[in-house]
């Protein structure tokens, strides 16, 4: 295990080094940030002193070795609009977009078990066709769509639901269950998937031999064989979410790390941009390296291989 995870941990710093080459190159694609943070009618002499502050008149080459050295040393560089350290504005938006993502996570994993074993249990019944088309709906419908669209019912014609910000239970119903559909759409499917091959299994039939409730069955013998697929899928979709619910959290107006990369993209703060990016590059790791442990833990045969 210790040389698993030292190898994965090689492979996924060689993948953050090239991701943040990638990042700092392109996002000076995006155009000068002179023109953005100072007025139409600044001075030439002005816009040149701007450029010269934060380095924008030296060649990238230069630019990004500079960084490089500022890094090793855990400087990530300020803000350019909020004259802020850019990691200190990350990690103060990260914890917002965690908890949403979690909270995201456990209602869809837990739905999506209860619902994916029952229509297994029963396949071609009523249940089971009526949960195939909720997920398939589920997992097809737009983001940006469905918020939009609750948000024009649930908050401007009945205003039951505020339309956007941080705040108690309400403000998080709309952004939750948006960002849950696809997941639990996509997982109905699978849990469905890998219990129709468990409960058609000979150790299933021997349970049933024995005596044992078809409960324990269901929920026990076959859900914990059929939980690797399920493991699998629900880790992707878990590092989808953390890699930011962009268009929930720009809709919703949720001050979580996704708008925050996005407002710093349109404003062309690279510092910030560069600071989320592997700040969630990092995270995806560590999340990676959890789901693989997990996996061990679920089936001991893994840890042999």
């Amino acid at each position: 295990m210790t040389r698993f995870l030292a190898r994965r941990s090689v492979h996924s710093a060689f993948a953050l080094v090239g991701l943040i080459v990638a990042v700092f190159f392109l996002a000076r694609l995006t155009g000068d940030p002179t023109n953005l943070f100072l007025p139409l009618d600044a001075s030439l002499e002005t816009r040149k002193e701007f450029a010269h502050k934060h380095g924008f008149d030296r060649p990238a080459i230069e630019q990004f070795w500079s960084f490089v050295k500022d890094m090793s040393h855990g400087d990530l560089g300020y803000s350019l609009r909020k004259q802020r350290p850019a990691m200190e504005l990350v990690l103060e938006a990260y914890p917002t977009t965690l908890k949403l993502a979690g909270a995201t996570m456990v209602i869809a994993i837990a739905l999506a078990i209860v619902i994916g074993a029952l229509a297994a249990y029963r396949p071609g019944g009523v249940f089971d066709r009526i949960s195939g088309i909720a997920s398939l709906a589920g997992a097809s419908a737009p983001d940006f769509w469905v918020a939009i669209t609750g948000i024009l019912i649930f908050s401007v014609s009945l205003r039951w639901l505020p339309t956007s910000g941080v705040g108690g239970f309400p403000y998080w119903i709309m952004p939750i269950t948006v960002l849950a559909l696809r997941p639990f759409g996509l997982l109905v499917q699978v849990v469905r998937s890998s219990m129709l091959s468990a409960l058609a299994s000979a150790y299933v039939k021997t349970a049933r031999a024995k005596g044992v409730s078809e409960r324990t069955v269901i929920f026990v013998h076959a859900l914990r064989n059929a939980c690797l697929s399920i493991v699998t899928v629900a880790g992707d979709l878990t590092v989808g979410l953390i890699n930011g619910a962009v268009i929930v959290e720009t809709v919703f107006g949720w001050p979580g790390v996704g708008k925050l990369m996005i407002d710093s993209v349109i404003q062309r703060d690279f510092p910030i941009v560069q600071a989320s990016i592997m700040l969630t590059a990092t995270a995806i790791f560590l999340l990676n390296i959890a789901i693989d442990l997990i996996y061990v833990a679920l089936d001991p045969r893994i840890r042999h291989q």
